[in-house]
Parts: structure tokens; sequence; C-alpha cells
């Protein structure tokens, strides 16, 4: 879920400001030292346990005498709400809205469910609402996902391929409806298997652009003024997470979806696709809390031809996560592989702070039947700060690079992935 830096500058300013100089209720003892967002990093909980997060920080700065432990809300639905101003690449400045569940649990076995929703109004006069969910039935029997979503979006497009060149792009606009709906059943331990309905309508889709524009792009591909994708979808699902937000260490995930859009459904042509998306988290070294995560998130199309817009691109997963050190829809093709590994380290022995390093690589194809091109690479570093230590979220904030002078700030509420 995409956080913004002005979002936590928001949250941190406040806890800065609150006190600065007072006594240490939780410790019974006087402290030389300012209780900010610095200190918190040194300090320890005493009690039941030694993790400490935001509201604990809240707690100290405002002298509450309560100790929190990590495990005590397991039963109890958390809900983060936040009005924001925030800042993208994608869409600049912005305001928004956002809510946040993470759904309790009847048994330590059973996965952590979670609905979250944005509203965001941007200072590229884009609007945006969307509701995404994921939610376990009782003894993680079934797996329903939700991704509804109301866009309207102008936003620069740099053509097809990998070989496309950031001051040659297209002026896009459009409106966009996004219903994307799948339930599957365990067939096996941790195995899942079960159909899915996707649509995407977009309507007044226009190109304003008349000088530099992409050399093969919107034009080339074909010009629509609306398009509609309808598909049929079947889910093979491997998850061992218990939590998404931030998955454990020996946990893996393994996605591998078939799409199949009819006309017969209202779409406006037939094509088919397979999305392939694996995750594993592996602890390094083995007796430490550190992760070595790896992604692999890959679209092909294997018939027909889709609309310009439904072609898979940069940063169009369901979190717009793919390709960090590039501008969402940097790069877009028949076909779309991307690769990526992060190593996720602890910073602070409470746990409040954390770091990563992170690399990957992404390659398009310009059009059906053509090979895949070039090789992008993007790696950067970022920081964590836990926010919930009962739902072990993290804010993550990551700073990117990729080639051609493509680099910016990478925001999350969670793991990338």
């Amino acid at each position: 879920m995409k956080w913004s830096l002005i979002k936590l500058s928001f949250l941190l300013s406040f806890f800065i400001s609150v006190n600065t100089t007072a006594q240490d209720s939780t410790l019974g003892h006087q402290s030389n030292h300012k209780k900010n967002i610095f200190t918190l990093g040194l300090y320890k909980q005493p009690g039941l346990d030694s993790m400490v997060d935001f509201v604990d920080g809240l707690y100290r700065v405002l002298k509450v005498n309560k100790i929190r432990s990590q495990d005590e809300k397991q039963n109890k639905t958390l809900l983060t709400f936040i009005p924001a101003v925030e800042y993208s690449l994608a869409t600049g400045f912005a305001s928004s809205i956002n809510a946040n569940f993470i759904l309790p649990v009847k048994k330590t076995t059973d996965n952590h469910s979670f609905v979250s929703s944005e509203l965001k109004y941007t200072q590229n006069k884009q609007v945006i609402a969307q509701m995404v969910s994921n939610i376990w039935l009782k003894n993680n029997n079934y797996n329903i996902t939700t991704n509804w979503s109301y866009l309207k979006f102008p936003q620069k497009d740099f053509g097809l391929g990998s070989n496309s060149d950031l001051k040659l792009f297209d002026n896009l606009d459009y409106s966009y409806i996004k219903m994307h709906q799948s339930i599957v059943k365990k067939i096996a331990p941790n195995f899942y298997f079960g159909p899915g309905l996707n649509i995407d309508y977009r309507w007044n889709i226009t190109d304003t652009t008349t000088m530099n524009k992409p050399l093969v792009g919107f034009t080339e591909y074909g010009i629509t003024k609306q398009s509609t994708s309808i598909g049929l979808l079947l889910n093979l699902l491997y998850d061992t997470r218990k939590q998404v937000s931030n998955p454990a260490p020996n946990s893996s995930y393994f996605n591998l979806v078939y799409r199949n859009n009819l006309k017969v459904l209202g779409s406006d042509q037939n094509w088919q696709s397979i999305l392939l998306d694996y995750r594993k988290y592996i602890p390094f070294p083995a007796t430490s809390k550190n992760i070595l995560a790896f992604w692999s998130y890959n679209v092909f199309t294997i018939k027909g031809k889709q609309p310009y817009l439904d072609l898979p691109s940069t940063a169009s997963d369901t979190y717009y996560n793919t390709g960090r050190g590039y501008i969402q829809g940097r790069f877009r093709g028949d076909k779309f592989v991307f690769a990526e590994s992060e190593y996720r380290f602890g910073i602070t022995e409470n746990g409040f702070l954390g770091g990563v390093l992170f690399a990957n690589m992404q390659s398009v194809s310009e059009r059906q039947g053509k090979p895949l091109q070039s090789i992008l690479a993007g790696y950067g570093a970022g920081i964590r700060i836990k926010l919930s230590k009962h739902s072990n979220t993290n804010v993550a904030i990551d700073y990117g690079i990729g080639q051609g002078g493509s680099k910016g700030i990478f925001m999350n509420l969670g793991e990338v992935f």
C-alpha cells in the first residue's frame, strides 16, 4: 500500500513537537535527552517484551504509564485512518484519505485478513479511489481477493519496449473502472485453486501530444476512445504467509493466473494472458531475524491483442510496486518480466528502525511475437519504521535509482513485497 514522505512527516512532526523534555514514566527515572523520534530507536520497553513502535513513542512523550505487549491485540480489529498530504513521481503533490483494517484471528494458525482503502486527488488532476482486500475464511479453507478501483488518470506514457526515452512521451488522459475478484478453495495444505472475474473498462481516452511523441506508442498500436476487457480467471495459489504486510522468514508465495477475455462477455477483443508471481523469504544469516527476500513478477500475452492500456507495464501490479527506481508506467509491452531481491535487516534492538538494500531488473517486449528487449536495472536502499508492532507493519521509505537518469523516493505502508 503506497505511502508518502509528507504523510510520514506529518505524523513525525506531531510526535516530535508533543514533548521534548519530560520524565520517562515507564522507566521510572529522569532522562537527560530529548524524547523525540531520534531517541526512540534507542528506547527499550521493560516488561512483557522489548518491541517498540510508533504508539509506544507517543506514550513515552505523553508520559502514559502503560506497557503494550506485542501480542495483546491479536484478537482485535486494528484500524489505521490517516488524512494526509503526499508526493510521488506519478502524481505530484496530492491530498488523500486512507483507511486500513487488519482483522483479528481466532487461532494462531489462521492467516490475517485485511481491507485497505484510499481516496486521493493529485496536483496532476488525478482522482484515485481504491479498495483492496484479502479475506481468509474459517480455518483458511477459502481465500477471497478483491481489487476495486476508480481512476481519473492523466499520465505520461513513454511508449512500447525497453528502449523508450524519458524525453519522448504521450500525454494520455482517461477514466478507468477496475473490478477484479477471485475466490480460491484449499485443495491441499497451503494450496488453493478457484475462479475469478476481471473487468477493466476505460473511457474518454485522449492523447493531447503533437510533438516529441514516442517512436512506438499509443498511436502506432492503435488509438481507441474506450476499451473494455472482461476476463474469466483460473487461479492456482500457494501461500504460507500468515500476514501480507510483513511476511515472516521461511514463508513463500506463488500465484499462477490464467485470464481469458471473451467478446461474448463484452470484451472488445478475445485475448489471453498468464501471470506468474513468486516470492520467497529466507532468514540470513540463518540464526538472525534478517531476511533475504526474492520476488519474480511476470505477465505474458499468449493469444490475441489487448487494449493498449491493458498491456503490462512498470508498477502495474496490485500495489504499484514493481520497478523501484522508475516512474509508474515507465516501460510497457506485450510481455513483462521482473525480478527483485531485497535484504531486510534490523538497525535498533527494539525493532523500531530497520533498513533494506534492494536491486531489481525488468524487461518488456515491444509487440506480440517480438522478443524481450534490453534489461533495465534498478537499485537503492531504504529505512523501515515500525508503525504497529501488533500487526508488525512498517512504514517503508526507499530511494531508488534506475537507468537514464531515473530516480526518486518510493514509499509504502508495509513491505514492498
